[in-house]
């Protein structure tokens, strides 16, 4: 058996989603006295506070029923709050000039909004007024192969000697052109020790990151021998691309030389430094979040505040509770950054909202998991408003107290993702938002629900509210190794921590772009471990 050790990896390649969005209108408003409007669609982004073009479809002739056969194309990010505006014109000008143009109607509304299930169809505004401008259909579709991997397996043969009291320690280096000619690292194999004729592991990696998408791209790989002292010798390479690698059908391979330029040009007679074969090229579909959202699951979320007495009086203005009427405190802010963007992935927006740490009526019994409507039966709050609504009224019913208890929480909504999870398909996965303040005081046992929730369709988000010690939460926020409890190890990493303090004087946006960061791989690689495909997408 051949020996193997891992190298550093290559660094990736953030990969960006990209949405296309496909627009229709009917019964616009007609502006031409002799014909029919002339229309067509521009799209804006809220961005850095400003609203800047990001694209516009063709100018359709005479008609109020459009159908534009060319799409404006956004890039998506689930953990950002992406405002967008349609405007619809009628074009009068040959060069397709606004400031000629008539204005029939527009649309705000968010990305989020439009890549859930179903078609998104709504009344053009005119003048702040709806129903007399007719409507806009907008389709939003993920550009396809953008989620795509390619499952790769090498080997080599008769690989030049390059150890004095040994053979060689090969690995291979793949790098990918840049449009300046220079070449990128995106992916190092495992080094087999000693072996001139090594077969490297199959390896898997998205197609964006090999080639940008472009299976015509010049991809060099490179062959090396491994040295302690990091002067690794190089052996040889050779060139070639994505389209090249896939031609061949297993059990057939594809094989090129393996060339040192150096070596060819000193020795005569040199024809290779050993040859490299390609066993296994396959291109494996990768769904991507949008592609399981767009199939109908849910997202539903969850929220779960700390009313223990660490938090202060909240009628004293040093409280984290405290209501200034003038700005929302540190609880208020980071729930509606949150929840803004989640309530787009939820179609009922009705959220189940929770205390605990608190005494709360009738009985002033302590209760470390209690509707913040006192509702046992339907702890449903209704939207982004409701939930703010029911933590305003229980902050005035309820006396702070303690401890800091957060299993019972995780393990509430764990209950209905267990649920879930009993049924092979798509359908729900459960986000739990944690805002609190202090050290967890029941940590071990939050530390086995959160390994048992790793089994199942569900995200913690935890928001570390005023400026407590957090040391605990970053040890459940396991970026660095598998949490571990009971001498059980989590199936995922399924916690993300994050101080309100880092983002105390950014804006709510920046605060929710990182808690939410890693929710859609966190749904993906869930999904994927157990085979489940996304649904259909409804028409």
């Amino acid at each position: 058996m051949q020996a193997s050790y891992p190298l550093p990896s290559a660094p990736s390649v953030q990969c960006v989603t990209r949405v296309q969005l496909n627009i229709s209108c009917k019964n616009l408003k007609d502006k031409d006295v002799l014909s029919k409007s002339d229309p067509m669609a521009v799209v804006m982004i809220f961005k850095d506070g400003n609203w800047s073009e990001v694209g516009r479809t063709e100018k359709l002739d005479n008609t109020l029923n459009p159908q534009f056969s060319k799409a404006v194309l956004v890039d998506y990010f689930f953990e950002e709050l992406q405002k967008l505006k349609f405007f619809i014109y009628d074009i009068d000008s040959p060069t397709g000039n606004l400031k000629t143009a008539d204005f029939l109607g527009e649309l705000e509304c968010t990305l989020g909004q439009l890549v859930s299930p179903g078609t998104y169809t709504k009344p053009l505004l005119f003048k702040g007024k709806s129903g007399q401008a007719g409507t806009i259909t907008v389709v939003a579709e993920e550009v396809t192969g953008g989620n795509d991997e390619v499952l790769f397996q090498f080997r080599a043969e008769k690989l030049d000697k390059k150890d004095f009291l040994g053979k060689s320690d090969p690995y291979l280096e793949l790098a990918r052109s840049k449009e300046d000619g220079t070449f990128v690292v995106v992916h190092r194999t495992e080094v087999v020790k000693n072996n001139l004729n090594p077969r490297w592991k199959a390896f898997q990696i998205p197609v964006q990151q090999i080639c940008n998408g472009d299976y015509d791209r010049t991809i060099r790989i490179s062959c090396f021998d491994w040295d302690s002292d990091g002067s690794h010798d190089f052996i040889g390479a050779f060139t070639t691309n994505l389209r090249e690698m896939c031609s061949f059908q297993p059990p057939k391979e594809v094989q090129w030389p393996c060339m040192n330029e150096k070596k060819q040009k000193k020795k005569r007679g040199y024809k290779n430094s050993g040859v490299i074969f390609l066993s296994k090229c396959e291109v494996v579909k990768v769904s991507s979040f949008l592609d399981f959202i767009q199939g109908g699951c849910q997202l539903n979320f969850t929220v779960g505040i700390d009313f223990t007495a660490s938090n202060g009086d909240p009628t004293n203005s040093t409280s984290l509770h405290f209501m200034n009427p003038y700005a929302p405190n540190e609880y208020m802010q980071a729930l509606m950054a949150v929840g803004e963007i989640i309530q787009d992935y939820d179609s009922d927006k009705l959220f189940p909202s929770f205390g605990f740490g608190a005494r709360i009526p009738p009985s002033y019994q302590v209760s470390h998991q209690f509707p913040l409507n006192f509702n046992p039966g339907n702890p449903y709050c209704a939207g982004l408003p409701g939930l703010v609504q029911a933590y305003q009224t229980c902050i005035q019913s309820v006396q702070l107290y303690g401890p800091t208890n957060i299993s019972p929480i995780i393990s509430h909504v764990a209950h209905f993702a267990q649920q879930a999870a009993q049924t092979p398909t798509a359908t729900n996965y459960f986000i739990l938002l944690i805002l609190t303040d202090g050290v967890i005081t029941d940590m071990d046992q939050t530390k086995q629900a959160v390994v048992a929730a790793s089994a199942l369709p569900m995200s913690i988000i935890i928001v570390g509210v005023g400026g407590a010690d957090f040391a605990m939460m970053e040890e459940l926020d396991s970026d660095d190794a598998l949490l571990m409890a009971g001498g059980r190890s989590a199936q995922r990493d399924i916690v993300q921590f994050v101080p309100f303090r880092n983002f105390k004087h950014s804006s709510p946006a920046a605060l929710a772009k990182e808690v939410l960061a890693e929710v859609p791989k966190q749904l993906t690689d869930y999904f994927k471990a157990r085979n489940i495909q996304p649904q259909q997408r409804p028409t």
